[in-house]
């Protein structure tokens, strides 16, 4: 699979964050807006009233970074309760004919946006992508003048992942991001034109399956789909665009052809859609990519391409130094993977964030597992203990959209819409049980092919969730096992609160621990006596007093986990520190903080449920 990052319609050396931004569909013109914008924080969210629509503003801010962050220029941590955006772009000329569509990767939260004036496209939501269309308002050749306005109120309920709603960081919660934090960028479509294809792999068959949705039907007009690898064209098929809004194609792949998708062997083939005129002339084509792999549940085993695949997860939450929830690079993105590959980790679970879709394709190409999560932080606190977490529609509008973007991305092998949310099961069906069932029926009604775990630890309020799951930082490895022991009886350990029921009892499903460990160690700092002072650091239980306590209690809680032949995975605690929270493998700044050799070799040996693969299911 070729790097899908086509170069840029205006080369400019000093553009931060250069890079394509969606590699899923590429076309080869574009331009990257990313760079100097002028800025303004909008204390009051007045400037609407003040008529900053139309006006030049005080400062200016280095995008796609956070002004919280160092790589914006600014740095202000404080609460912004709005912020204003401004930049003047001339559209290339040479895309004459064309509808111009204006692209953001995310902006937190509430986003407007005015072209020339007049108002071109609202989002809500800080953690997925919209696409303003400005036919109409600034065409190739015009000048285009972009004003943003983006709110992300303190008080109210909303999605915002580990973002800190208090001043300072604290514990598991860390600097805000506020405003455009990923790439905006300019594109070039024809008046009729394709949209993001729904690429399905089919092992079975073998085969893909290609929905190829359009912006409009004309008589006459085909699609075209291409599936190609190293060796040249595999198979093509094309059929008529004028009677399906979003026509469907079916590309069986010949069996000498059959090169599937795994785990450190990120094959994909290369996918090319064209849209094409009665006399056979391309108007629109995109380049896209697809990994041949297939995910299937048996009793409480977790298949891959029918295979029981151990799932060595790190929890990764995506947070840099400098540039907070924006990676400082695209190579930053790599380096990450990276180095969980090294400490002996097949993949991850994205937390309370969505990143970007750069990230996604890097474990695309070196078949690295991926959880998909959606930041639902934010909903607490909002009434009695019995009805406190009310997520709104937004929750599902905004999850909806990431499935969207993010279906076609074969290291996704789950969903996970919420994560620890909390509430005692009574007689009263509440926000939290409505928005929950919600989110699991919209993701499997969006995607039948991944497993989707209805809330991660804590609050299982989803009868049929296809995976069940706890949160455990008990430190000592002893009563670690003891706590995980009734799972070869069907009785595993449940979160609760307060000792109160808050989850659906286990069905049966199949079951991991998708948090634990977060061991709590600062090789640069004194430990009290007790090993509980958190004045300069924070982490779970009692930290360890040196390193070779550290591996000693890893081992000892991986162990736990690998010998139990009814898990099919865990999720450790966590890649690098973050701020304060320092229970990383690595330091925040990606440093050796440890033996990373040793961590690995904890986790290379093979897991009972490998062992066992073949047995009856629940054995």
């Amino acid at each position: 699979m070729p790097e899908h990052t086509p170069a840029q319609t205006h080369d400019h050396a000093a553009v931060p964050r250069p890079e394509y931004p969606r590699p899923q569909m590429v076309r080869p013109d574009w331009l990257n807006l990313n760079g100097t914008w002028q800025f303004e924080v909008d204390s009051g969210d007045s400037g609407l009233e003040r008529g900053l629509v139309d006006a030049e503003l005080s400062g200016t801010i280095t995008v796609p970074f956070a002004p919280e962050s160092e790589l914006s220029g600014i740095a202000n941590t404080d609460f912004m309760e709005a912020v204003w955006y401004r930049r003047t772009v001339t559209i290339p000329s040479a895309w004459s004919g064309q509808r111009v569509l204006l692209h953001f990767g995310a902006v937190d939260h509430d986003a407007t946006v005015w072209v020339n004036g007049t108002q071109v496209g609202r989002h809500r939501g800080g953690f997925s992508s919209f696409t303003a269309d400005l036919h109409g308002v600034a065409e190739p050749g015009q000048e285009a003048i972009i004003v943003v306005r983006a709110r992300d109120r303190r008080h109210i309920p909303q999605a915002r992942g580990k973002q800190a709603t208090k001043y300072a960081n604290s514990e598991c919660h860390y600097t805000r991001t506020t405003g455009i934090w990923q790439t905006v960028w300019l594109e070039p479509v024809p008046q009729v034109h394709l949209r993001r294809p729904r690429i399905t792999p089919d092992v079975a068959a073998p085969a893909f399956r290609v929905v190829a949705p359009l912006s409009a039907n004309r008589r006459g007009m085909t699609v075209r789909a291409v599936v190609s690898d190293a060796d040249g064209e595999v198979v093509t098929t094309q059929v008529r665009a004028d009677l399906d809004l979003a026509p469907a194609l079916h590309l069986p792949i010949p069996p000498d052809r059959v090169r599937l998708w795994k785990v450190g062997e990120g094959f994909c083939y290369d996918v090319r859609l064209e849209l094409l005129d009665e006399a056979g002339t391309v108007v629109d084509a995109i380049d896209s990519y697809a990994g041949l792999r297939s995910v299937s549940i048996d009793g409480n085993r977790v298949r891959l391409n029918g295979e029981v695949v151990f799932q060595r997860l790190v929890l990764d939450q995506g947070y840099y130094p400098d540039g907070l929830m924006t990676a400082p690079s695209d190579a930053a993105l790599v380096e990450d993977i990276e180095l969980s590959l090294a400490a002996g980790f097949n993949g991850a679970r994205l937390h309370q964030k969505v990143f970007e879709e750069r990230f996604l394709y890097h474990a695309d190409r070196r078949g690295y597992l991926l959880w998909g999560e959606f930041a639902d932080w934010g909903c607490s606190a909002q009434g009695h203990r019995s009805d406190h977490q009310r997520p709104d529609a937004s929750y599902i509008t905004q999850w909806t959209e990431v499935i969207e973007r993010d279906y076609n991305h074969p290291a996704i092998i789950g969903w996970c819409p919420l994560n620890e949310t909390w509430q005692v099961l009574h007689d009263e069906i509440t926000v939290l049980d409505d928005v929950t069932r919600g989110m699991f029926l919209a993701t499997k009604a969006a995607d039948p092919t991944r497993p989707v775990i209805d809330a991660s630890g804590y609050s299982h309020r989803v009868a049929e969730t296809d995976v069940y799951d706890s949160h455990s930082y008990e430190q000592d490895p002893e009563a670690f096992a003891e706590q995980q022991a009734g799972l070869v009886t069907g009785d595993p350990f449940v979160n609760s609160h307060d000792g109160q029921t808050i989850s659906l009892p286990y069905a049966g499903q199949p079951y991991f621990v998708s948090e634990y460990g977060g061991i709590w160690w600062n090789p640069d700092e004194a430990a009290e006596a007790d090993g509980t002072d958190r004045a300069e650091s924070w982490g779970y239980g009692q930290r360890v007093a040196d390193e070779e306590e550290f591996h000693v209690r890893f081992a000892g809680l991986t162990d736990v986990l690998l010998d139990d032949a009814n898990m099919f995975g865990y999720c450790y605690t966590q890649l690098t520190d973050v701020f304060q929270e320092q229970n990383g493998i690595y330091r925040f700044d990606r440093g050796v903080k440890l033996d990373v050799d040793r961590v690995r070799r904890v986790q290379q040996r093979v897991a009972a449920a490998e062992r066992a693969d073949g047995d009856s299911p629940g054995a």
